[in-house]
């Protein structure tokens, strides 16, 4: 059996910047906020944590701050995929050293590989490591979808353990769903997919909308696991308004504006993204005063 790195909600954790780097004090309060919360995992320097604008020196205090902060109490998944395989490697390897407890590591953007290309690309980077690798499939951000056949070949990987599917494609996760089995971690990348993709054999969410609400996030998760359909449905459409408000527009420009309506500083976003407009800032304060 190939180890599951958790089962349920782990946050995408945007990232608090300030004058010198990564706002380290309040980072490890947002993630305090977190974990007693009930979150089961927490991602660092991820598409949400901004890494593709992160110095090394940034990424290393952010590992290392939510590691210090966490203390095992439920694991760290380090974001170190780029479209550079050796510099996946390296930077793989340094989150393994710092104790990252597994990878998620997105598709390789704007080369244009062929599948092939990505069974080789993912090869190689498990190679360099032992801990657990997630998968991650966005499409409309990099240009390139890992099919489910190319899944299929991953999977048998032993230290690649699952896949974060944000495709939007249900059909395909059926198709992973169904070659894979049980033994590969399936996980949504979209918040207003999480309840298909947990009925498809799903192990949970790695998740925008737990930023702002996290206990929420888990309580659609939850119920499901509780076999209660029913309320999972109703907190996954209730929440719906408030994941089309974070996503109105490119991730992560209205989540790091949540955050700060809820009272943390986590500034704004690096160029080239910048603060969301003021129509979506009224929106996002509407939705956020009217879910719980």
């Amino acid at each position: 059996m190939k180890k599951c790195l958790f089962t349920g909600v782990a946050t995408a954790l945007a990232t608090p910047f300030d004058d010198k780097g990564v706002n380290v004090k309040e980072f490890s309060r947002f993630i305090e906020f977190q974990i007693n919360a009930g979150v089961n995992a927490l991602v660092v320097c991820g598409t949400t944590g901004e890494s593709s604008t992160m110095t090394k020196v940034e990424k290393v205090q952010a590992i290392k701050c939510a590691l210090s902060t966490s203390k095992k109490r439920v694991p760290v998944i380090v974001g170190t995929g780029s479209n550079n395989t050796l510099a996946t490697i390296e930077m793989s390897i340094l989150a393994e050293e710092l104790g990252a407890d597994g990878l998620l590591i997105v598709t390789p953007y704007y080369n244009k590989t062929t599948q092939n290309g990505l069974i080789e690309h993912y090869k190689a980077i498990a190679n360099s490591v032992n801990i657990p690798i997630i998968l991650y499939n966005v499409p409309s951000r990099t240009g390139m979808n890992i099919l489910p056949e190319t899944c299929f070949e991953l999977s048998k990987i032993d230290n690649i353990v699952g896949i974060k599917e944000a495709s939007g494609n249900i059909s395909q996760v059926a198709k992973i769903a169904q070659l894979c089995g049980n033994d590969f971690s399936i996980y949504s990348g979209n918040d207003d997919q999480i309840l298909p993709i947990l009925s498809l054999g799903g192990k949970g969410v790695i998740s925008v909308l737990s930023n702002i609400k996290p206990k929420l996030t888990c309580k659609i998760v939850n119920s499901f696991f509780e076999n209660n359909t029913a309320t999972s449905r109703d907190e996954q459409l209730n929440a719906l308004p408030l994941i089309n408000a974070l996503f109105a527009e490119t991730n992560p420009i209205p989540i790091k504006y949540a955050i700060n309506c809820i009272g943390y500083d986590f500034g704004t976003p690096r160029l080239p993204l910048v603060e969301c407009s003021s129509n979506l800032k009224s929106t996002i304060e509407k939705f956020l005063n009217e879910i719980l």
